[in-house]
């Protein structure tokens, strides 16, 4: 399927505009086709070719793609370099930007999408790293039917924000979950432990959200990044989390599936 890409520029409530790349499938002779929407977020470095890239293969697929940059309170949307210097400003902007600035950011994505004519009004969320944090809280917003997290920072350790001031797991607890989720790890990822993924796949259990859970025996972080990965980029694994993604997101955002109606005592999480 054909794309398009242009950008729109949002107001955000400190008074500054946050970019948001916008991926839009198109079909010739069809001008008034409509798409479903997802909302990429990227890893600490911005809208990099790699995270591009990724939003034109979702696109590709017939989803209206956007993907915010996240460092607009610090700087433009020009995405940081992989190396030593963009790292250290991508780790720093993560903690000096407060959660509740994430979550707008999330909000006014989705609102862009759904201000589109050529949108559905049914709206995932995916995302690396960072932006797999990211997709995981756009799952409290209502209106993100399901998300797909590759390899989500911080979850388990609560840190992600100003003053780590973090609480999506409190919010899993809660039962404030709405969205399916699709959680991808590696079972070598050096920033997500063990542990780490353990207590994720506890808490979404014991809070009854509705999602699965993959680890890949020899995937490490960033396995989907193709470019500077420092030798962790896994197409074999990478291809095979696509179809995870797609799976969800034709199941969720394309089909009319009316109103839930869950059986009594029925399972609900879907461990793999």
């Amino acid at each position: 399927m054909l794309i398009t890409e242009t950008y729109h520029d949002v107001s955000t409530s400190d008074g500054g505009k946050m970019r948001i790349f916008l991926y839009h499938p198109q079909i010739p002779n069809y001008p008034h086709a409509r798409f479903p929407g997802v909302v990429v977020f990227s890893e600490i470095y911005q809208v990099t070719g790699p995270v591009a890239r990724f939003a034109r293969q979702i696109a590709g697929q017939g989803y209206i793609c956007a993907a915010p940059s996240s460092w607009h309170e610090f700087e433009g949307p020009v995405p940081l370099e992989y190396d030593g210097p963009g790292t250290e400003k991508g780790n720093r902007y993560k903690i000096e930007k407060t959660v509740s600035s994430y979550d707008e950011d999330q909000r006014l994505s989705v609102d862009l999408l759904l201000s589109l004519k050529t949108c559905t009004g049914m709206v995932g969320a995916t995302g690396m790293c960072l932006g797999g944090h990211l997709a995981f809280r756009a799952g409290f917003d209502e209106r993100v039917k399901a998300a797909v997290c590759y390899f989500a920072t911080d979850i388990h350790s609560s840190t992600l924000g100003l003053h780590k001031s973090d609480n999506s797991l409190e919010r899993v607890r809660n039962k404030e979950m709405r969205a399916e989720l699709a959680m991808i790890f590696g079972k070598l990822d050096n920033h997500v432990p063990p542990t780490g993924r353990d207590l994720i796949r506890s808490t979404l259990h014991s809070s009854g959200a509705t999602f699965s859970f993959y680890e890949f025996a020899w995937a490490q972080h960033a396995f989907i990044r193709d470019e500077l990965s420092k030798g962790r980029y896994d197409p074999g694994v990478t291809k095979i989390c696509f179809e995870v993604l797609l799976e969800l997101f034709g199941r969720r955002l394309r089909s009319e599936l009316g109103k839930e109606v869950r059986e009594e005592g029925g399972e609900k999480g879907l461990v793999c």
